[in-house]
């Protein structure tokens, strides 16, 4: 197989993209400019470093080091995952309960079943995947219980003052945000193989493995994603539900 390197001039070429989607942004004045331009030189950062340091625990290939690198993906997806809970206190707390969790337990299924070995090569990049996906998960369902408690505001309060438990009150709205947020997972899962082609498959076969390992592979992944984000999910979402409510089971004033 032939092997394709990636030059500067390649990167240079796709960087036109990005250049097309500011010029698209200043014409149409949707203020996207400097988010663009300050995510793009993040990600540029973010990957130079996070490269030599995997580069260099892939090499040392040591088991704590490894654990301190799983740990270290769960914090940073807690830390996005707060940015979306606007009204729940200890919202890192309870998105790193909920994506560790997720995560830690999908993991243990994997190298117990002896899908993947724990070795650094193998459990990162896996681990950064699953805690990526339940970090999306776990903040679209914030949003939601936001959202809904903000519009339900009145009906909750009828509901607590004609006598009902918390869990009464709000448990329409919190299977409904548990739901919401699971949607991208379960629509990504519908489609794999049809809309989109996946990147471990697609990578796994042009590096000459076995179509029928790769697919079996990608398979895991689905169920490993779908498992993880709907654990997160569902652990986030009863622990934040009831950050809406002072110790007195009465509804919290929202921002």
């Amino acid at each position: 197989m032939n092997q394709h390197n990636i030059t500067n001039q390649s990167l240079a070429f796709a960087l036109l993209l990005v250049v097309i989607a500011l010029l698209i942004s200043q014409k149409e004045k949707l203020g996207l400019g400097k988010d663009i331009i300050w995510s793009v030189s993040r990600a540029v950062v973010q990957l130079i470093i996070v490269g030599y340091v995997l580069k260099t625990i892939f090499n040392l290939n040591n088991g704590w080091l490894t654990v301190l690198m799983v740990l270290f993906i769960c914090i940073n997806a807690s830390l996005n995952a707060r940015k979306r809970s606007r009204n729940i206190d200890n919202a890192f707390i309870i998105s790193f309960i909920a994506i560790t969790a997720g995560t830690t337990l999908t993991l243990a299924i994997l190298v117990v079943s002896g899908s993947i070995e724990f070795m650094p090569m193998q459990v990162i990049p896996i681990s950064g995947m699953i805690a990526g996906n339940a970090m999306v998960a776990v903040g679209l369902c914030y949003s939601n219980l936001n959202q809904r408690f903000a519009d339900n505001r009145q009906k909750i309060l009828e509901m607590l003052s004609l006598g009902a438990s918390i869990k009464m009150a709000s448990g329409t709205l919190l299977r409904e945000s548990i739901r919401a947020a699971m949607i991208p997972t379960v629509d990504a899962a519908k489609t794999v193989g049809l809309v989109s082609l996946p990147g471990m498959m697609s990578g796994l076969i042009f590096a000459g493995i076995d179509p029928v390992k790769a697919i079996k592979y990608q398979i895991m992944v689905t169920f490993m994603l779908l498992g993880t984000a709907s654990l997160s999910t569902i652990i986030a979402g009863y622990l934040a539900c009831r950050r809406f409510y002072n110790a007195r089971a009465q509804l919290k004033t929202l921002s």
